[in-house]
């Protein structure tokens, strides 16, 4: 039973002790990210998102064995508990959180890296009907806000941040941030920059109203000098 939390075919011994790390980091990792967390009591009984990443492995395991009516059937369940739609299929890496998680959904070919962090009403979709990969690579360290869709069969990749509410329809390049719909690059750092403050993120659209507003107001400066030449040299013209 510790290899399908652990993916690995060591010894029972082995595997157990594996197993209690693998639950002594994920647990740490939720304390890491969620102030809300107090205890790990609370954590293991009162948190949805850590609920979901259990029966995904699970049901995960029982999938890559082609078991797939009963990995289909465990993650119904799942859903069924925690309002969290993981098929079965998808790959998730290690410290993955998901926030409150109501409203999650994960595609089948989705792919997870480690150290990601999702926020509830995220959506991982596909938009062909095609077989074969149909749903986002999701590399390590990144953040999806709240609301996020992202659609297809490309990259997020490593240390990005995805904005709440975005609609994501393209690669994304490693260190970006991304807002709007569609989805918009609006900013790249160079190094690894992992948080949470989704109400500072840039707002491109109100940039550019901005700077339109702007000109606009120079512009109006710009006419109103020259309305004042226009009277003045109208008036000399007089004397």
């Amino acid at each position: 039973m510790a290899s399908v939390f652990l993916h690995t075919n060591t010894t029972t011994r082995v595997g157990i002790m594996g197993l209690i790390r693998w639950f002594k980091e994920e647990i740490q990792n939720i304390f890491e990210k969620d102030p809300a967390a107090r205890s790990t009591l609370e954590v293991i009984f009162c948190y949805p998102g850590f609920h979901a990443i259990i029966f995904h492995r699970i049901a995960h395991w029982f999938w890559t064995h082609k078991m797939y009516f009963i990995g289909r059937f465990i993650s119904h369940i799942s859903r069924f508990l925690t309002g969290i739609e993981i098929h079965p299929g998808a790959k998730i890496g290690k410290r993955f959180f998901i926030d409150h998680g109501m409203g999650v959904v994960i595609g089948e070919t989705a792919e997870i890296g480690d150290n990601v962090t999702i926020y509830h009403q995220v959506t991982l979709g596909g938009v062909s009907l095609n077989k074969g990969k149909r749903h986002p690579t999701i590399k390590d360290n990144v953040v999806i806000g709240s609301g996020a869709k992202i659609l297809g069969p490309f990259e997020v990749g490593e240390n990005s941040k995805i904005g709440s509410n975005s609609v994501v329809v393209k690669e994304v390049p490693p260190n970006s941030t991304v807002v709007g719909i569609p989805g918009r690059v609006v900013t790249k750092k160079a190094k690894k920059v992992l948080d949470f403050d989704h109400n500072q993120l840039p707002d491109p659209v109100a940039n550019a109203i901005n700077c339109i507003v702007d000109r606009i107001v120079e512009l109006e400066k710009e006419i109103k000098e020259l309305e004042k030449k226009v009277r003045e040299n109208e008036n000399n013209n007089k004397k």
